[in-house]
């Protein structure tokens, strides 16, 4: 089931490329990214009250509060300087630097996380980078 939501992921964040190219074009890219931000916001926190998962909140510990909290800044800058990229370059060239977070991920994975590496990761995260090369080349 995982494989159906991170191809709805993958969908999703396509349009979310073409859709913040248009967006941008003609406002500041912090303020675009503002607004994003709250209409994130007003969805996610929809979906929590509606799907009843607020009434767990209480239970949540001080170390998943610290990570989520570095996960949204991270989360954050990465918006800041994807929209301010995207204004300032061709998207087309911008989303496959942007992809590189995927080969970054893994290397992060395997230091951070001491998840293990297969040749079939290896692989896949050199095409990633050489291919991302190619698109932005």
């Amino acid at each position: 089931m995982w494989i159906f939501y991170a191809l709805l992921s993958a969908f999703f964040a396509s349009l979310t490329a073409i859709f913040a190219k248009i967006g941008v074009k003609d406002i500041n890219s912090d303020l675009a990214t503002a607004i994003r931000t709250v209409v994130i916001l007003i969805l996610a926190w929809s979906i929590t009250f509606f799907r009843g998962s607020i009434t767990s909140i209480g239970t949540i510990t001080k170390h998943t509060w610290l990570f989520l909290i570095l996960s949204g800044i991270a989360t954050g800058l990465s918006w800041l300087f994807y929209f301010r990229a995207i204004q300032l370059g061709d998207i087309s060239k911008v989303a496959p630097i942007d992809k590189l977070s995927v080969a970054l991920t893994i290397i992060l994975a395997i230091v951070f996380l001491k998840e293990p590496i297969s040749a079939k990761e290896i692989i896949g995260a050199g095409l990633i980078i050489g291919g991302s090369l190619v698109l932005i080349l």
